[in-house]
């Protein structure tokens, strides 16, 4: 994500002010060093630590800042478009929550497509705004899918554990708060009705690990299938036909949780606004300005 807006952002010839989530400081503060080492004028790069209700609100309200670039929740994007709004008016860029689906067909490589479905929910503790959260699967090949990507979620939770370790494939949420969400996420759906096939619970009695979740059983309109759980959350759900699905569908094995750098990315509605990767990320760090000469005009 830092990678994402320094890019563009610094090839456009601009100064930046970064503020790092204030759960993942570490990553920011080494790039930092590394900019002085490759002699980065002072004042180029500037990288502030603290809370978003201090240090965020201070950004987004400051009269000299033109631009904000956000990854992060759909709430905080609109409290940022809002403080914009009665500011400066400044350009927003916002990479925002999301429900990615993935769906599978009857005529899908199964083998592939249980591995990217895996991929797709499990990667970073689910923690991902694109994370494939809800899996569409066609009624030929559901209850095999079904059975052999319980089998994988069960591997996932057998190689729980430190992520410094070696051979650990799932790892802690990345604070109390994030654990309790994602746990109420998983009361919500026990609550409307919804079966825990596997997993829904917290994973052994210290630190933030939930065991890799997968819910059956839901019906369209419950919390689990219409919100950003941010976590190993999975709801699979059985369809007939491609009429029964209004998702982007495909027939043969797609991907999951993959980019590039030349390829434009970001979200839809309530997803985000903007685009980050490629040359439509330039686009959002400058402004077009037109220059008009008189050449020979006279009134």
């Amino acid at each position: 994500m830092l990678a994402w807006k320094f890019g563009p952002a610094l090839a456009t010839g601009n100064a930046i002010v970064l503020k790092p989530s204030e759960m993942t400081p570490l990553t920011a503060l080494r790039f930092a060093d590394l900019l002085v080492e490759a002699g980065f004028p002072p004042g180029v790069v500037n990288i502030v630590n603290g809370y978003g209700l201090t240090v965020g609100q201070a950004i987004i309200e400051h009269p000299l800042i033109m631009k904000v670039a956000f990854t992060g929740s759909t709430l905080v994007g609109r409290k940022i478009l809002k403080a914009s709004s009665e500011s400066n008016l400044k350009v927003i860029t916002l990479e925002l929550g999301g429900k990615s689906p993935t769906v599978i067909f009857d005529d899908a490589d199964l083998e592939q497509a249980l591995k990217w479905a895996a991929f797709g929910i499990y990667y970073n503790m689910g923690e991902a705004c694109t994370a494939g959260s809800r899996i569409f699967v066609q009624e030929g090949i559901y209850e095999d899918f079904l059975s052999k990507f319980t089998a994988i979620t069960k591997n996932f939770a057998a190689a729980t554990g430190d992520p410094f370790r070696v051979g650990t494939q799932h790892g802690p949420q990345i604070s109390q708060v994030q654990f309790d969400r994602v746990m109420s996420y998983i009361e919500s759906g026990k609550q409307d009705g919804a079966t825990v096939h596997t997993g829904g619970a917290r994973h052994g009695n210290e630190g933030y690990f939930i065991q890799p979740t997968i819910f059956t059983n839901v019906k369209p309109e419950m919390k689990i299938s219409r919100e950003e759980i941010f976590g190993p959350v999975g709801v699979v759900t059985k369809f007939g036909t491609e009429e029964d699905n209004s998702s982007s569908l495909f027939h043969k094995v797609n991907c999951a949780q993959s980019a590039d750098k030349a390829v434009p990315f970001g979200g839809y509605k309530q997803s985000g606004i903007g685009r980050e990767l490629g040359e439509y990320a330039l686009e959002t760090y400058t402004q077009t300005k037109a220059v008009h000469v008189n050449i020979g005009q006279r009134l």
